[in-house]
């Protein structure tokens, strides 16, 4: 098994709060993870697509309350909509009693129900996000890359296995997930088109009115679809810096989370040699460097109509942001674009991150790092 890097942040939300939520796609490791935590009989573990634990739900205030001294770990917390109403009397009956910390650990598969379940106990839970394996946990840089971090995806035994994997994975969340947000309201055959195209745009602009030309529906159903992808964290949709300054490109980005799913959906078996491959990379760099990142961190890029850019900025309170410009190349150069946006953002540092290890300078104060050093800067500084 695989050392996940947010172990140590659910021990300590775990010391702090009443609950912790862990939320993140389905088969990203979720269950693996919180397992480390069972430790029957001072744990008690409930799997709420089990038919046997969702019989206990009538009798889920009683049945918690006899195991108040135990860290009560509930899977797919989606499947009980009421659910939260009862933590929340049993939190708040627990803290009159001294129980204040590390009683629940919720994991959900979709952010977006479960966060609005999840409002009633505001202040008492601390929210965390599971992402697909990064480049700080698992070895193999190129195959991490090609296959994507989902860990039944990168551990397959061949690369026909792992394609295979991604396969089932995309038609099962077409066929089992996206009904439970609407049904009809999202029709499986559109939403796949639509991200299909998105793979194709990979780190475009998202532009509602040319996709819904390619799809047959209008634009305001396209934001709402996207909406969907992004809230089932299958999505990034990267704001634009804008800072009151004009002449800057307002709408966002939007790019595949996992780049095996977004090779699946291109029908890529290898990728260096894609012509999309440069864009693939901007992405996989752009996913693993966001997840280790603090909730604080709020990220961008930057884009002007003169063509200045930077394809990430990293933002925390009111520090200057860290610019970063992301390079498929072994021999990296700055673009003269990435110079003009640095000198109308004034960055406290600035990188280009390419694909191989060696930390230097290029010209001026632009630092050329690889991917898993840029990772722990990141990590130490955000």
């Amino acid at each position: 098994m695989i050392d996940r890097s947010l172990k140590l942040k659910i021990k300590q939300g775990l010391a702090n709060y009443p609950a912790v939520v862990l939320l993140g796609p389905r088969q990203v490791g979720k269950t693996t993870l919180a397992q480390t935590f069972n430790n029957p009989p001072v744990t008690t573990y409930l799997d709420l697509e089990s038919m046997g634990d969702l019989q206990k739900l009538p009798y889920i205030e009683s049945y918690l309350k006899e195991r108040e001294q135990h860290l009560v770990i509930i899977d797919e917390v989606q499947h009980a909509p009421n659910l939260f109403k009862s933590l929340r009397v049993l939190i708040d009956d627990g803290r009159r009693r001294g129980l204040r910390a590390g009683r629940f650990l919720l994991l959900g598969s979709a952010s977006r129900d479960v966060a609005k379940q999840a409002e009633s106990l505001a202040g008492r839970v601390s929210y965390l996000y599971l992402t697909s394996l990064s480049v700080v946990e698992a070895m193999g840089i190129d195959r991490l890359w090609l296959r994507g971090g989902f860990p039944d995806s990168f551990l397959a035994d061949s690369e026909e296995q792992s394609f295979d994997w991604r396969r089932k994975f995309v038609t099962s969340y077409l066929d089992r997930e996206v009904p439970q947000f609407g049904g009809d309201h999202f029709p499986a055959e559109t939403l796949r088109r639509l991200w299909e195209m998105l793979a194709y745009r990979q780190g475009e602009l998202l532009v509602a009115s040319e996709l819904s030309r390619g799809l047959g529906i209008s634009p305001p159903t396209v934001v709402t679809y996207v909406d969907l992808l992004v809230d089932l964290l299958l999505v990034r949709r990267l704001r634009p810096w804008v800072n009151g300054e004009k002449g800057l490109v307002k709408s966002p980005r939007i790019y595949l989370r996992d780049s095996g799913i977004c090779h699946y959906l291109l029908q890529a078996r290898t990728i260096h040699d894609h012509r999309l491959a440069g864009k693939s990379w901007e992405a996989f760099a752009i996913e693993n460097i966001l997840s280790v990142t603090s909730d604080d961190c709020l990220p961008y890029f930057y884009k002007s109509k003169d063509g200045a850019e930077i394809d990430l900025l990293l933002t925390k309170g009111n520090r200057r942001p860290w610019a970063i410009e992301i390079k498929m190349s072994k021999a990296p150069s700055r673009r003269k674009g990435f110079t003009v946006a640095c000198q109308e953002v004034r960055p406290e540092k600035k990188f280009i991150v390419y694909q191989g290890t060696k930390r230097f300078f290029t010209r001026g104060d632009v630092e050329a790092i690889g991917l898993r050093e840029i990772c722990q800067e990141v990590s130490s500084n955000f």
